[in-house]
């Protein structure tokens, strides 16, 4: 069986975490360390006490997860949070976080994986931070009625729904922008309108973003902030299984969001 040291470094490099600009609360990499082999890793989108229970109940011994045990910035360690470390470290479980550098990834990405599942075919980046691109965007000649109902699938898979601004009746999708989880806020859709792209599918966004999108002509998808983030680490789970010959069951626990 793998050590963490192992899984790790695979990780890290396959990720290139070292070089993908990040939130500073989102601390990429081993976040808590174990004594002894990987047997099994339990793949998340959030760190939670119910995904904290769903890797001991498979009898996992490393939590991967897209949001980490640092997202809510620093906490004492009393109460819920003294249960939850306590938790791990009596069984064992080591915890390893991806935020941006799993989204970005060209081939495990958040972003070119529901591009897939949507049946959009990505040519360039799009949702600039920093020095990247964190979503995806493209072209099309598709329906956006049957892009809605492929985003209600995903949905619904993962308890959730989607909510869209108004679409008139017969409207195409041409050009398209992506990015998961929070993805829809000013900056995005001013990047959406400089990009002439008309539809804009996001995990979720704030109010005022489906407000200025129907006054700038833009069509915006919200598929759900949990529902978009399942599709990185459940294929990271795949490849850390080719790769290590471990077992990578997805603990799920929808938001609602």
């Amino acid at each position: 069986m793998p050590t963490l040291a192992e899984i790790a470094a695979f990780l890290d490099t396959t990720l290139s975490v070292a070089s993908i600009p990040d939130y500073p609360n989102a601390l990429n990499g081993v976040q808590l360390a174990n004594l002894g082999a990987i047997t099994r890793v339990a793949t998340a989108v959030d760190f939670c006490s119910r995904t904290i229970d769903g890797a001991i109940d498979v009898g996992a011994r490393l939590l991967l997860v897209h949001h980490g045990m640092f997202w809510g910035g620093a906490q004492a360690i009393t109460g819920q949070r003294h249960r939850q470390l306590w938790a791990l470290v009596t069984h064992d479980v080591a915890v390893y976080a991806a935020h941006l550098p799993l989204d970005v990834h060209p081939r495990y990405g958040n972003n070119v994986l529901l591009a897939e599942r949507l049946g959009l075919a990505p040519s360039d980046g799009f949702a600039r931070y920093q020095s990247i691109h964190v979503g995806v965007s493209g072209a099309a000649d598709v329906g956006t009625h049957t892009l809605v109902d492929r985003a209600e699938r995903l949905a619904r898979e993962h308890g959730g729904g989607v909510v869209t601004t108004p679409i008139e009746a017969g409207h195409m999708t041409r050009r398209w922008g992506i990015c998961t989880g929070a993805g829809a806020d000013t900056s995005t859709l001013r990047e959406a309108v400089e990009r002439g792209l008309d539809t804009l599918i996001v995990g979720e966004g704030p109010h005022h973003t489906a407000v200025q999108a129907r006054d700038l002509g833009l069509v915006v998808i919200y598929a759900g902030h949990y529902a978009t983030e399942t599709l990185g680490v459940r294929a990271l789970g795949v490849a850390l299984q080719d790769q290590f010959g471990v077992e990578t069951p997805f603990v799920e626990a929808p938001t609602g969001l």
